[in-house]
């Protein structure tokens, strides 16, 4: 799971893509408007475009990875492969 801190986005503001081992989370954070206020003296979050790239090693489950953005966290979840196993019948002479 990759647990990400995205304050003051919007679901339809990010974009989550999966490309073969990378994961790439990527948005625009947009200034609020404020019509009372005049001046900033001080932001503690930065606005425009950003995108943040994450290479996951180990093998997952594309087909099934889920985000969820919530209170701020977005939360990619993404299934570990399961190594196949196999019962191997053994010849004899």
């Amino acid at each position: 799971m990759i647990r990400a801190e995205i304050p003051g986005l919007r679901g339809e503001d990010l974009r989550v893509r999966i490309d073969g081992d990378v994961l790439n989370i990527s948005g625009s954070r947009t200034v609020p408007k404020d019509p009372t206020v005049r001046r900033l003296h001080r932001m503690e979050i930065a606005f425009g475009p950003f995108e943040r790239t994450i290479r996951i090693q180990v093998p997952f489950e594309r087909a099934r990875v889920t985000a969820h953005l919530e209170d701020g966290f977005l939360r990619v979840v993404l299934p570990k492969k399961m190594s196949e196993r196999r019962l191997v019948d053994v010849e004899t002479e």
